[in-house]
């Protein structure tokens, strides 16, 4: 959590920078972002790896649809451990970082993001290999991060940290997705971004959002999260996975005020 926080305050750095001098810098700005997230790691081509899907002018900057999938083939061995989702001129960049539970099987992972300006967005996913692979797409929106939000501070503080899940039928002809069941999960939150006026007061209200997110089927870990103030307001992730016989599907999630939430279901299928 540490990494993931100074990374966070050096995405509001470059951010800032990126707004006042415009986008000559935008080169620089990703090779920045990525020397900080990975180093002297080299980052291959994932067009063979990864989709990233988002639209081309967001309809609404502040739930932007944005998915990832897994495009190894089936008889690949490897298998994606982290997916990284950077939205380059955000005022803090890294949206999200997503750890994949082992033998999760995830193809698919959906949520929703805010956008604050045109801006590439990039997604490099790790795998078990330690290698890295990214893709990128670039999207056109304005204002997403200042956007008010929907409810005000006191209300959302009563609502805040129930949780919903939602199970699918999946239907793909894909043999890599045999078996995999689809759920979603969604978290009442305001999410905060510590941008956007009180249209009342004319202050800013106070950044507080959903910063870690953790979902287990069973003892197993399917998948977590580390976010930022990119993640929309009412996080949601949709998202497969292998069932492995487990009946109890378990969702834990904090939020930058020290709060924690936990909720179980009883899945309606635990069959293999």
């Amino acid at each position: 959590m540490r990494r993931q926080m100074q990374i966070k305050g050096l995405g509001v750095a470059i951010g800032l920078l990126t707004m006042s001098s415009g986008p000559a810098l935008a080169g620089e700005l990703w090779d920045d972002l990525a020397y900080d997230l990975f180093g002297d790691r080299v980052l291959h081509d994932g067009s063979a790896v990864l989709e990233l899907e988002m639209p081309a002018r967001a309809q609404d900057a502040a739930i932007v649809p944005v998915t990832l999938r897994n495009l190894l083939p089936g008889d690949d061995d490897r298998q994606i451990k982290q997916l990284t989702l950077v939205i380059e001129n955000n005022p803090a960049p890294v949206a999200a970082e997503f750890e994949i539970g082992q033998n999760a099987g995830l193809r698919s992972l959906s949520t929703r993001v805010r956008v604050e300006t045109y801006t590439d967005v990039h997604a490099v996913a790790e795998l078990d290999d330690g290698e890295l692979y990214l893709v990128q797409t670039f999207v056109k929106a304005s204002g997403g991060c200042a956007a008010p939000a929907t409810r005000n501070l006191q209300e959302a503080r009563k609502t805040a940290g129930q949780m919903q899940l939602r199970q699918f039928e999946r239907a793909s002809e894909d043999v890599s997705d045999e078996g995999l069941q689809e759920i979603q999960v969604q978290i009442r939150h305001p999410n905060n971004s510590g941008l956007q006026m009180d249209q009342l007061t004319r202050l800013y209200t106070p950044a507080w959002f959903v910063d870690s997110l953790s979902v287990w089927q069973g003892e197993d870990l399917l998948l977590s999260m580390e976010g930022g103030i990119s993640i929309s307001e009412d996080p949601t992730f949709r998202f497969d996975y292998q069932p492995n016989g487990a009946n109890v599907l378990r969702v834990e999630a904090s939020d930058t005020d020290g709060n924690h939430f936990e909720k179980e279901w009883r899945l309606q299928t635990a069959e293999l």
